[in-house]
């Protein structure tokens, strides 16, 4: 299929579902994040008939189109135009003395021309999430489509139990359904409210099953048990992986290769205008992280400041002797002095921002410093910069890394319902420790805006637009630009 042909085969497929427009306030609203809000009450019945009769019905049309374009293509770099159509079909039951259950089908139609980029699939940057790159280099395939979420829920007094393939949404794990299918996860979750003005969530997951794959995985493991034949497709293959911590290595430590990801996650508002947060995870014998956040409000005339600080440190229980510093997996050839310790995952991360809140905008200054010791591991689509200098596709999590960011909302709200415009942009510099890696200091302009047709709220459209601009243009480092354009509508 012509590149030419990629919006309009997918505007025109999702357009097709006005037909199944409503008149009602719409039975689910779409945030900014991605994360969906359900406006229907869940029923509760007293029979099991009941319990399937009763339940509701929640659709999803949308399509994706993504061009990630180099100031010039080389050996390393190839700019790329992806499109895709898809749809989601989440069926939510009612509630029995408690119990309820959630089944959730996804599907993706990625486009592309397939001889460009048949040989350089690996090349594919932010559309690589709408079809699966392993399917494709086996059988041709183009398609996507898996179980996102299979449940049962259980609640009591004000705490949900969760056994099942299910959406985990902490400070280290995110659904992150910013392309066609959520992040995922295999296991067992408890949340509660019990305690006044606390929520506390506990999750034990045994496995992952990211954006575009069709089945679950180890949650930190990177598959080179046969590269040859692409394995490195089929586990953890995030872009934030640690690539040390494969299987090969694995085995050779003596280490699982099948290790849960445990996970504690804790906000408290009991003094007045602080929001305090704390989040940890451990994967057994081999690393474990633990978070915490101040964030207080000061609210003036007219407006609020609101001060916070983050810091994260990272315990090396053994992964470091497994697969070294560097996310890389080794350190860089032409300076083995790169990190300091090279065998050790020990890590820290400060945080400082200030936001302020003026009617309908909010400022954002935020500042991160990756200390001069390991990179950081979260390879589960939570983002340790997040909310602070986290911009569109940047990894600045790196060692010895800096970054800065200016940021300016305009538009938010907690409904996800935006008839006016949403509007968000940003200005990024990541100050890098170029002895690490392949890597360049480096500007990160952004500008996104998504907005609900007013006449219909069920329709939402989004575009994303991103330029990085690497200071010193090294020959091995490319600007480029990332372009996003998404349609959902919801039913």
């Amino acid at each position: 299929m012509h590149k030419k042909h990629l919006l309009l085969l997918s505007c025109l497929t999702l357009g097709s579902s006005l037909l199944f427009a409503q008149s009602s306030l719409p039975k689910q609203a779409l945030k900014t994040n991605g994360q969906l809000i359900y406006n229907v009450k869940q029923k509760e019945v007293d029979t099991l008939k009941g319990m399937l009769s009763d339940g509701e019905f929640f659709g999803r049309l949308r399509t994706n189109n993504f061009y990630f374009g180099y100031d010039h293509d080389d050996s390393g770099h190839e700019s790329t135009l992806v499109g895709a159509i898809g749809a989601s079909f989440i069926y939510r039951s009612a509630s029995l003395q408690g119990f309820d259950f959630t089944l959730g089908l996804y599907g993706s139609q990625a486009f592309f021309n397939s001889d460009d980029i048949h040989d350089n699939v690996k090349y594919i940057k932010a559309g690589k999430d709408t079809f699966s790159r392993y399917k494709y280099v086996q059988t041709g395939s183009k398609t996507l489509y898996t179980f996102g979420q299979a449940n049962l829920n259980y609640k009591y007094s004000k705490t949900n139990f969760t056994l099942g393939r299910q959406l985990v949404e902490t400070f280290y794990t995110k659904s992150n359904d910013t392309k066609m299918i959520p992040n995922t996860f295999d296991g067992f979750v408890i949340n509660s409210k019990e305690v006044t003005k606390t929520t506390a969530k506990f999750a034990y997951l045994a496995k992952q099953k990211l954006r575009d794959h069709e089945s679950s995985h180890a949650v930190l493991m990177y598959d080179d048990s046969n590269a040859a034949s692409y394995s490195t497709w089929t586990a953890n293959d995030d872009s934030a992986m640690h690539k040390g911590l494969s299987y090969t290595n694995l085995i050779a430590a003596g280490k699982s290769t099948d290790a849960p990801l445990i996970v504690l996650d804790i906000t408290n508002k009991s003094v007045k205008n602080l929001k305090i947060n704390f989040s940890s995870y451990v994967v057994p014998s081999l690393l474990s992280q633990a978070m915490g956040e101040l964030n207080y409000k000061i609210t003036l005339n007219g407006f609020s400041i609101s001060p916070g600080v983050r810091y994260i440190q990272q315990f090396d229980n053994g992964a470091g002797d497994v697969g070294g510093a560097s996310l890389l997996g080794t350190v860089n050839s032409t300076n083995p002095g790169a990190y300091k310790d090279p065998n050790s995952l020990n890590a820290q991360m400060i945080a400082a921002r200030l936001v302020t809140k003026i009617d309908d905008y909010k400022i954002n200054l935020g500042y991160t410093n990756i200390l001069d010791k390991a990179d950081l591991v979260t390879p589960w689509r939570g983002f340790p910069t997040a909310g602070y200098t986290r911009s569109m596709g940047i990894y600045n999590w790196r060692a010895n890394t800096k970054s800065y960011r200016i940021e300016v909302v305009k538009g938010a709200n907690a409904k996800g319902i935006y008839t006016k415009p949403f509007l968000q942009a940003s200005v990024l510099y990541v100050d890098s420790d170029e002895n690490k890696a392949i890597l360049e200091d480096s500007m990160f302009y952004y500008l996104g805006l998504i907005q609900n047709i007013p006449s219909l709220q069920e329709m939402q459209y989004r575009v994303r637009l991103g330029y990085r601009d690497f200071i010193k243009d090294a020959s091995t480092v490319s600007n480029y630009a990332d372009v996003r354009l998404e349609l959902n509508y919801l039913f």
